[in-house]
């Protein structure tokens, strides 16, 4: 890998810098930009008048009065509406509160004189009106503040005091306005609800008398009908026929269950069941007979004579009870079939009465119908009248809670406006930042080479040298010039980048005039010759050849003579001041040999020098503008592309590599040219280490001489 191509660094890291070396290099734009807007914003914030503020605050509610009780009823304020206050923004801004307050202060009249002299018009006033007013809500509250501008304080005051009182007797007007409005509909309705009333019962006599409803059917005050007589009765009967039915059937199913027993359960259950009080008489006798029967006959046994009169009055109590149990049941049996019957008749009864009421309900319907229908009338004319007493009884209340003016405006004791202190950091901001934006902006379009890191992203080629700003000849500065060590860097680098030790002939070639290569051409020679190796320097920008200014020779004998067969190669070649430095001239170009530096003539001219000297440098034409540079730049060992900082657009400075490419030259690296080292601080280690160790070692010797200059006077004395 090429050692003088190293890796590009992180653009991470480079991020601050860059940004840094921008401001750096464009501060004077930042700068006049920052200047221009702090003094026009200064200019025009002390030009401006001044401005006074006055603030009015007012409470608003929704339409209410002044006892809670009576409209929390009516209005329900504890629902929530959350465009209330916006709507009463949009309220005190519009034409019906700002117009009033324009036609009771005669603005239009008044403002006409101060902005123009005629009289203005409304729209126009309220243009003028709505710009100088501003409406704030305090937050978490329902209080608004009515802000005016003015140059006059008290007129500030004034309007700000205007609109709120406005808005509040609007509201109110508005308020009184919807509710008469509101109980003249209502009173035109329950006027005609009363009329429907009359109407109707009217109809209801008139029905009453032609279905002859009897008056225990109807209430005196028609609220509800009263019941049917034939209703009562069906009522009546069916409770019996229920009752009857009752009783037939548990008569019935204890009959049923009695016939199912044996004659002496039959005995045992009915004084339980029926509580018969003989046959209850004549079980317990029965049960003495047996226990005096049982004990005689222990005694005297079953043929004795009381044994069997004893037996013979047992038969007589069973018979008896035989007789009774018997006659209980059919009691039992004729009381089920008088249930039945009465059952039966109560039956009759209630199909009789229902038929009836079926009868007497289907004549009546009529009548009964027309009476809801009045007390529907009745119903709603009623919830009229409580309506509209209620709207004239809340139209009469107070209502100052719905608007009130918490704070009137005052004429301001200062000007709000203009705020020079706001104004004026605010030019400094804007400036600032108008600045730096401009500059990045134009460092944006600014498409020319700016560092090393450009050149070797888009051209791919090393940097071999940085060369400062405002370098002279190192001819005339000296071998210490601090200048000179740049070019040392360049030679070394130069040497280290050759493939072979055999490439001594070098081209300098730029993209486009002005770059800075004939200079740097002239003083890389220079540093070549002034380590002791033997140099030749040649002209070949036969267009507008430069180095024989530079070395103050003559121009008229040269490169061109010499291929032209018009002098010899001795006759062409000048000597310099430095002894190991030679030079030949352009000479003068006829117009008819523009090709001439094609010619094999040229080749071999190479050849030839590249014998007698350890590297020959050729100076050339821009490559974009003149086909010379690129037919040299394939003729010599290695070329040498100069670009000059912030000059010609990067595509410009590709475009003249993919020349030299193209006709098969050998591009060696790129000479960055012109730098300004004081505003580009990257380039400090290309040169900066090296001025500041120069200026060091020149202050030493400098102390050195001083010291040995007022040595020598004390040693003549003492001599």
């Amino acid at each position: 890998m090429d050692p003088l191509k190293a890796a590009a660094p992180q653009e991470a890291k480079l991020h601050f810098l860059d940004y840094w070396r921008i401001i750096r290099i464009r501060k004077t734009v930042i700068l006049a930009v920052f200047l221009l807007v702090v003094i026009t914003a200064t200019l025009v914030t002390f030009i401006l008048p001044e401005k006074y503020s006055s603030t009015a605050r007012i409470r608003v509610e929704r339409d209410q009065s002044d006892i809670a009780e009576l409209n929390a009823r009516q209005y329900n304020p504890g629902a929530y509406d959350p465009y209330f206050i916006q709507t009463e923004f949009e309220v005190i801004q519009s034409e019906m509160i700002l117009g009033k307050v324009i036609a009771d202060l005669n603005l239009n009249r008044e403002w006409g004189k101060k902005y123009g002299g005629e009289t203005l018009k409304t729209t126009e006033t309220m243009l003028i009106f709505k710009r100088i007013m501003d409406l704030r809500p305090v937050r978490n509250t329902s209080l608004i503040e009515i802000r005016v501008v003015s140059e006059k304080p008290e007129e500030a005051a004034q309007l700000a005091n205007a609109i709120a009182t406005t808005y509040r007797d609007h509201r109110l007007n508005e308020r009184k306005r919807l509710g008469s409005s509101g109980i003249e509909a209502l009173e035109k309705r329950w006027a005609e609800q009363e009329q429907k009333v009359r109407k109707t019962q009217n109809e209801l006599e008139e029905l009453r008398d032609k279905l002859k409803v009897p008056d225990a059917m109807v209430t005196s005050d028609y609220n509800a009908p009263a019941p049917l007589m034939t209703a009562e009765t069906l009522r009546r009967f069916e409770t019996l026929r229920i009752e009857s039915q009752a009783e037939y059937v548990r008569q019935e199913t204890m009959l049923q269950k009695l016939k199912q027993l044996s004659p002496d359960q039959l005995a045992q259950a009915i004084p339980t069941t029926l509580q018969d009080v003989l046959l209850s008489t004549l079980l317990e006798q029965l049960t003495l007979a047996d226990q005096k029967l049982i004990a005689l006959k222990k005694d005297y046994g079953p043929e004795h004579a009381e044994v069997l009169k004893a037996s013979a009055s047992v038969e007589d109590l069973h018979k008896k009870i035989t007789k009774r149990v018997d006659g209980i049941l059919i009691g039992l049996e004729a009381r089920v079939a008088s249930l039945k019957m009465g059952l039966d008749n109560l039956q009759a009864q209630v199909d009789h009465a229902t038929e009836q009421d079926i009868e007497k309900a289907a004549q009546t319907r009529p009548y009964f119908e027309k009476k809801r229908e009045l007390e529907e009338l009745q119903r709603f004319r009623q919830i009229l009248f409580s309506k509209m007493e209620i709207e004239r009884t809340d139209l009469e209340l107070p209502k100052t809670s719905m608007v009130e003016i918490v704070d009137t405006a005052k004429p301001g004791l200062r000007p709000v406006q203009p705020n020079k202190t706001l104004n004026i950091a605010l030019g400094v901001i804007v400036g600032l930042v108008v600045g730096i934006g401009l500059a990045f902006f134009i460092e944006y379009l600014d498409t020319s080479v700016k560092t090393i890191d450009d050149v070797e992203r888009t051209l791919g080629s090393p940097v071999l040298g940085v060369i400062p700003q405002n370098v002279g000849l190192l001819l005339d500065e000296g071998a210490e010039s601090p200048h000179a060590e740049a070019y040392r860097v360049l030679r070394t680098n130069l040497l280290f980048s050759r493939k072979d030790e055999k490439l001594n002939s070098i081209a300098v070639v730029s993209a486009g005039a002005g770059e800075g290569k004939s200079t740097t051409v002239f003083n890389l020679a220079v540093v070549f010759a002034q380590s002791g190796q033997r140099i030749l320097l040649v002209d070949s920008d036969l267009r507008r050849p430069t180095l024989h200014k530079l070395l103050r020779v003559t121009n008229s004998i040269g490169l061109t003579n010499y291929l032209l067969k018009q002098n010899t190669l001795e006759e062409v070649i000048q000597t310099t001041s430095v002894p190991t430095l030679d030079f030949m001239a352009s000479g003068k170009l006829p117009s008819s040999s523009l090709g001439i530096l094609s010619s094999g003539k040229m080749r071999d001219l190479i050849s030839e020098l590249k014998q007698h000297y350890d590297y020959v440098f050729f100076d050339s034409p821009p490559v974009m503008g003149v086909s010379d540079a690129s037919i040299l730049a394939s003729e010599v060992d290695m070329t040498m592309q100069v670009i000059q900082y912030r000059r010609y657009p990067q595509p410009m400075n590709i475009r003249a590599k993919q020349l030299i490419e193209k006709v098969g030259g050998n591009l060696v690296g790129i000479v960055l040219n012109n730098i300004n080292m004081s505003q580009d601080e990257s380039y400090y280690y290309y040169s900066g280490y090296y001025h500041e160790y120069y200026s060091r070692n020149e202050e030493e010797a400098s102390a050195e001489a001083a010291a040995a200059s007022s040595a020598a006077p004390n040693a003549g004395d003492k001599a």
